[in-house]
């Protein structure tokens, strides 16, 4: 090679690596799988508090800690219970509905909180079967939910748990009462 202008061999050199770069793309165009549905992603938020960006294409997904760029510690939220409501205020008795005053009052905390997530939480008393309660919770939970995000709230989970944690023993009409209930936790940085 050593006879060869270093002009030309610059001119073999790129038509060599261009026939090599358009052997590559075809070849990663043939093994390059189609993609199909969308990207979810989100921030998931762990009971402590804690943040974490997770995105899931349906085949696999992945997850990584929130952490502030400056120091490396995690972003973690203040969160708590900012609202405990007895469901008999919002839902007639069996029902999943909201009454149009518990709908009102409603719509005035979730504009007015100042959060900018929600957990919302249904609980029952245990007159019913425990199938049944679960279904009942999980509808009022999904019902404050919809109310929160028609004012614009952000709800990052709802989740009914029926019968399952009670704060008072089902032992009478007041105590049940306590049991019958929505909350309604608050992210705030």
């Amino acid at each position: 090679m050593a006879f060869l202008s270093r002009t030309l061999r610059m001119v073999i050199g790129g038509a060599v690596l261009a026939a090599g770069l358009a052997g590559a793309n075809a070849a990663l165009a043939q093994a390059k799988p189609d993609v199909y549905g969308k990207i979810e992603w989100g921030v998931w938020i762990d009971d402590d508090g804690c943040m974490h960006w997770w995105a899931d294409g349906g085949v696999e997904g992945y997850m990584l800690d929130r952490v502030d760029p400056k120091s490396g510690k995690p972003v973690c939220l203040k969160r708590n219970t900012c609202l405990v409501e007895n469901t008999d205020t919002l839902f007639a008795t069996d029902s999943h509905k909201l009454t149009a005053s518990g709908r009102k009052r409603l719509e005035d905390f979730f504009r007015s909180s100042g959060a900018f997530g929600y957990a919302i939480y249904g609980h029952t008393d245990s007159r019913a079967s425990d199938e049944y309660n679960m279904r009942l919770s999980e509808r009022r939970a999904a019902s404050v939910a919809a109310v929160a995000r028609s004012v614009g709230a952000m709800v990052e989970r709802e989740i009914g748990y029926g019968e399952r944690r009670p704060v008072a023993p089902n032992d009478s009409a007041a105590n049940m009462q306590k049991n019958r209930r929505v909350e309604v936790v608050c992210y705030r940085w």
